[in-house]
């Protein structure tokens, strides 16, 4: 029988058996570029130490760890939901989507998964929604990290294409700076346009 429930802040976590999968997303808060997921199955026999919430860590920590997450697990997968996916359906549910698309493309199939915050995705396993997964569970946060590190480099080779937003420096999320070249040299088609700091310059 599938299991399907959500695990606050103040609850134990519950074991699945098994190969687990931990799921999380990165990027839900910028106005540009995709947002990103991970999926990642952890091998028992390889524990990777330092392991955390991507937003806890340095980047010079997460580039250090992404390698050794590759290296190590048993599986892992990156997956993504397009700006125009984000326009149409929402932030939230393309996020979902990302995730849904992790979890797929993973080359085992897990047993059970664990996914960050409080909301389930379409698929066929037993799943637990963990508040805070990211730091609670350690295949959520390798998750986590992968995520960040894969749509931060994305956002560097976007740099690349139009360095007059600063994408290298603020990857996307509503800084000053981003909001003021925003207003100088107006919406690019990797901006997310039903977020309103860019709607509103369109």
């Amino acid at each position: 029988m599938l299991i399907k429930k959500k695990i606050g802040l103040r609850e134990g976590i519950e074991p699945l058996v098994g190969l687990i999968a931990g799921l999380d997303e990165a990027g839900r808060g910028p106005i540009a570029g995709p947002v990103m997921a991970a999926a990642v199955i952890l091998d028992p026999r390889h524990p990777i130490d330092g392991l955390n919430d991507s937003k806890q860590l340095s980047q010079a920590k997460r580039d250090q760890l992404s390698p050794l997450i590759k290296k190590n697990a048993l599986s892992w997968a990156v997956a993504e939901a397009s700006v125009e996916e984000i326009d149409e359906i929402n932030i939230l549910q393309a996020s979902l989507l990302a995730m849904r698309r992790a979890l797929l493309n993973l080359s085992l199939q897990p047993d059970g998964v664990y996914i960050d915050g409080n909301q389930f995705i379409l698929c066929d396993y037993s799943m637990y929604a963990i508040v805070g997964g990211d730091a609670r569970v350690s295949a959520i946060s390798a998750a986590s990290i992968l995520a960040k590190t894969e749509r931060d480099k994305y956002m560097l080779n976007l740099h690349q294409q139009y360095p007059y937003y600063g994408f290298a420096q603020h990857k996307g999320y509503p800084t000053q700076h981003h909001l003021k070249m925003l207003a100088e040299h107006g919406v690019s088609c990797h901006h997310r346009k039903s977020f309103r700091p860019v709607r509103e310059r369109i």
